[in-house]
């Protein structure tokens, strides 16, 4: 079996195990996970049978956790006593430090993910920003997922006539933070799966 097969039957495998663990923290399911069955191997680390190395591992969680970030208040704006979804977003950025064990901060995105579940609109995509951007730390394709759902969440936010607007500028913010070592990386990511991030990438 070649490496790129390796890689994808591998992720597939940690996808489905990380579904069946975030279902417990009250998630939908694997659609609203926005992976691929298949998956591209640059972002499967080389432990799993891709290419990713540690370092821009790493370089992707901190993309995605200050992604998160910045949509943040939106959640804390209407749940302010409910720290899951920053506690999720330092979880990552410790694990990166290597304070914590990657199941750590898997269970802060999942405890982040149980707090949008009550919520709708703004607050509810803010945490889930941060819930995708702690369980990067298992799967690195779930930072594309914490960048779509903070920019999901910043157009909600916004008057209706100002969405898209709104969404070409969160999407340049998050742009203008990729360091230059992944930035092909995620620019590819997007293009390929903007279909599945109800095409927010645009």
């Amino acid at each position: 079996m070649g490496r790129a097969k390796t890689a994808g039957k591998t992720a597939y495998v940690d996808l489905v195990h990380l579904s069946r663990f975030l279902h417990t923290f009250g998630w939908k399911g694997t659609r609203d996970m926005i992976l691929p069955k298949e998956r591209d191997p640059r972002l499967v680390t080389i432990r799993r049978g891709g290419t990713l190395t540690d370092e821009h591992h790493h370089l992707l969680a901190l993309w995605a956790a200050t992604c998160a970030e910045h949509v943040l208040p939106l959640f804390e704006s209407v749940r302010a006593e409910d720290l899951r979804p920053r506690q999720a977003i330092a979880s990552v950025r410790a694990w990166v430090r290597g304070e914590i064990k990657m199941m750590e901060a898997r269970a802060a995105g999942g405890h982040a993910m149980a707090a949008a579940r009550d919520l709708r609109g703004a607050a509810r995509y803010a945490a889930y920003a941060a819930g995708q951007a702690a369980v990067v730390a298992h799967v690195a394709a779930h930072a594309l997922g914490a960048a779509a759902y903070a920019i999901k969440a910043a157009q909600a936010a916004a008057p209706a006539g100002e969405r898209e607007r709104v969404r070409l500028r969160e999407c340049q913010w998050q742009r203008d933070q990729l360091p230059d070592a992944i930035r092909e990386l995620v620019l590819d990511d997007q293009q390929a799966r903007n279909a599945l991030c109800w095409f927010v990438f645009s």
